[in-house]
């Protein structure tokens, strides 16, 4: 599994993992079903602590995008991908409000602000 950590940023390394798997599941390169590294394993190839790709796993598993058989390892569950993007759509919504008071506060008008969401989202 392709997963790239950085030291330099200030987002700990459990939610680099945990939010590039969350990412290749929303994307449909890992499917319900399919087997996700161990933690041994993915430590091991990260250069990193147990421990942490514990943590990532655990919350993975709390937010319902994997599922661990004790014995056999962790898989990607068969979650329905609708309550999924509503996860998704909320943590949009909420940056995206943010974004909107900043912008009424400083005299921006829903037509400026819509071309640069617009811009932002075409250079991604």
């Amino acid at each position: 599994m392709n997963i790239i950590i950085s030291n330099s940023g200030d987002q700990p390394i459990y939610e680099q993992i945990t939010n590039q798997i969350k990412d290749k599941i929303m994307r449909g390169e890992l499917k319900g079903g399919d087997a996700l590294p161990s933690m041994r394993t993915l430590a091991k190839d990260l250069h990193i602590s147990v421990i942490t790709t514990k943590r990532a796993y655990e919350e993975l598993e709390r937010s319902g995008f994997i599922h661990t058989v004790v014995g056999r390892g962790s898989f990607v569950a068969d979650a329905n991908m609708e309550v999924m993007k509503e996860e998704q759509y909320r943590k949009v919504e909420a940056i995206l409000t943010e974004g909107v008071r900043l912008a009424k506060q400083s005299g921006i008008t829903c037509d400026e602000l819509e071309d640069i969401v617009r811009m932002v989202y075409e250079e991604e």
